[in-house]
């Protein structure tokens, strides 16, 4: 979850680490600090966000060519000043940056307290600079064996960097189970570590994704990576085909409304190339090289959080629509947990914007271990997720900075759309009649959100300024607009803190009717596909009680607008495509609200975006 960078080259290495950590703010914004090493050890650290740490600096000595920096989202001990990484093992000549969780460390810490090591925060990392330290006092080894025995030690997850000041020309950097990318400098010497790409694209395009279990050091100019058994590893150079324009706001005034605007781009970029309306074929390579295991299919298995989920419970409608195969949506923080029943005729699906959400991986870990073929869903190229998966799709969302999620789930639907039309076409389950009609209105999908974007603005900027002190909201849909539901009552949660319910709009009477009188706005999902008649009988049922109704309808629809007070309009589209379009106006439905309401939308209070610990 926290954010992490490093670099060392001939370079000053505090305006890299300092931007690095802008970029990865996303990731954690409780507190942030920076080491640098000239000589010494200079730590400067604070609550707050990068920004407080930039107020924190000025004027301060910030010279030194290696250094490292980190953003927190807080796991152990609240978020101050000292509790902030980076930290300082007991005679402060090595420094540590950690994302991760080390589940052993009150065993550790207790014994090190024996010892004599007196502990300045309440976080499980000083405890790991604690041991490293140790280790290399008892064992008489240098830092790099250091850091190797004492990651023996640990359980849990962890990326970290670390910095001597006996070794001013040094910087040593290990994963397992979080994040970490290296970028090789243009220059002799010069390497970049961080979480991931998004700090290192303006300054290189060659990278190296580091696998769990690896250490690398960097020594005197040269690059060595090894295991954590001490076997060494060639690292593979891949380029980065993200751009700087990418990760930058582009004029708007957040990442989430630029984001929510790219969706007919992200859209089409995830379906591009991938089907022939013409032909009536695939090219996705997935597809081709699993033929035979799609068809002898007893069962798929979906694992996701958050927004992810949401994807998922579209992809288990549109799977067995189409594909006429049973599927099995789960949340992912819970699937380890309770035993499940995995067999060698499973396909898992783990779905995951970053590809390195810790409790989807545990998951795929689990399944692994059944004998399943593991499929992905992610839109990280190199993540962990691509990695451990036996095949997948990459969504081509592009960086998503927002932490509420906006392009990666309607792109995550784009690409679940795909497989479950392409595995209903290898198990011969979809007429082709019907295929092509799917892939004419897959074509026409990103000019219809464009279509959404352009005319819906006035209508829902209203409705946010009317509703934007309500107190709680009511979600509603039914089919493939249930989980648009709770997609859309999770997004205004998020950012504006609102209290928020998606439910199956039948089961509004079997409990949540209760909640509704002339305070409660409810917002039905109701296009004129699907179960339009149920739909407008909810609605009927609402107004009956005085419920605000906003409504969401297709174009030219003249019957709900004659009992809802609000509507939002978009354009028709096959039923299994609505939640493609329906989901956007809710997204900005909760973006202004949360806007009107003073709140900070890219960053919402306590949450991060990849989250890479249980």
């Amino acid at each position: 979850m926290c954010g992490i960078v490093g670099y060392i080259g001939p370079e000053e290495a505090y305006p890299f680490l300092i931007n690095g950590l802008k970029r990865l703010e996303y990731r954690g914004y409780d507190s942030a600090g920076v080491a640098i090493l000239d000589g010494g050890l200079k730590v400067y650290k604070t609550k707050g966000k990068v920004q407080d740490l930039e107020d924190l600096t000025l004027n301060k000595d910030i010279r030194g060519n290696v250094g490292m920096g980190h953003t927190r989202w807080a796991t152990h001990g609240e978020p101050n000043d000292i509790n902030a990484h980076p930290h300082l093992s007991q005679a402060g000549d090595l420094c540590i940056i950690h994302n991760g969780i080390i589940e052993n460390y009150a065993s550790l810490k207790e014994v090190l307290s024996e010892r004599g090591h007196i502990f300045r925060s309440e976080t499980d990392t000083e405890v790991l600079v604690h041991l490293i330290e140790d280790i290399r006092a008892n064992e008489k080894v240098n830092i790099f064996e250091a850091v190797r025995l004492a990651l023996n030690e640990i359980v849990g997850a962890y990326a970290i960097v670390i910095m001597s000041s006996q070794d001013p020309d040094m910087l040593i950097g290990a994963r397992k189970g979080s994040p970490m990318v290296i970028g090789h400098g243009s220059r002799p010497g010069e390497y970049y570590l961080a979480s991931d790409a998004t700090p290192i694209v303006e300054y290189t395009r060659e990278v190296s994704y580091m696998d769990d279990g690896e250490i690398v050091q960097i020594k005197d100019g040269q690059l060595t990576i090894k295991t954590i058994e001490n076997v060494e590893k060639t690292p593979y150079i891949h380029k980065l085909e993200m751009t700087l324009d990418a990760i930058e706001k582009g004029g708007y005034d957040h990442f989430m409304l630029k984001e929510i605007y790219e969706q007919p781009k992200s859209i089409y970029d995830s379906m591009r190339g991938r089907f022939s309306r013409t032909q009536l074929t695939f090219a996705m390579q997935s597809l081709k090289e699993y033929e035979t295991k799609i068809r002898n299919l007893e069962r798929i298995i979906i694992v996701g959080c958050g927004t992810s989920w949401h994807a998922g419970l579209v992809g288990e409608y549109l799977i067995e629509e189409f594909a006429r195969l049973p599927v099995e949506v789960e949340y992912a923080s819970e699937f380890r947990y309770r035993n499940p029943i995995i067999t060698e005729d499973d396909l898992v699906i783990a779905i995951s914007q970053s590809g390195e959400t810790a409790d989807t991986l545990a998951a795929l870990e689990l399944a692994k271990e059944k004998g399943a073929t593991l499929y992905g869903v992610c839109n990280v190229v190199g993540s962990s997720i691509p990695r451990l998966t036996d095949a997948g799709a990459y969504t081509h969302a592009g960086p998503e900075i927002g932490v509420a999620s906006t392009k990666a789930f309607t792109a995550q639907v784009t690409v679940l759309t795909l497989l479950a039309l392409g595995i209903a076409n290898i198990r011969g389950k979809i007429p082709t009649a019907r295929l092509r009609q799917m892939f004419t209105e897959l074509e026409q999908i990103p000019s219809k959100v464009q279509q959404v974007l352009d005319n819906c603005s006035a209508q829902v900027l209203e409705i946010a300024e009317k509703y934007k002190h309500a107190t709680n909201f009511l979600y509603l849909g039914r089919g493939y607009n249930f989980p648009v539901a709770l997609e859309g009552a999770l997004k205004l949660k998020e950012i504006s803190y609102i209290h928020a319910e998606g439910y199956p709009a039948a089961e509004m009477k079997h409990g949540p009717i209760a909640l509704i009188d002339e305070n409660m706005p409810v917002v039905v999902i109701a296009p004129k596909r699907g179960y339009y008649d149920k739909v407008f009988s909810n609605i009927q049922e609402i107004k009956a009680r005085k419920g605000q109704v906003i409504a969401v309808i297709t174009e030219g629809d003249t019957k709900i607008p004659e009992i809802a007070d609000h509507i939002i309009e978009i354009p028709d589209t096959d039923d299994a495509l609505v939640p493609l379009l329906a989901t956007v106006p809710l997204q900005l439905l909760s973006y202004h609200i949360a806007v009107m309401r003073g709140c900070n939308v890219d960053q919402p209070r306590n949450l991060a975006k990849s989250v890479t610990v249980e």
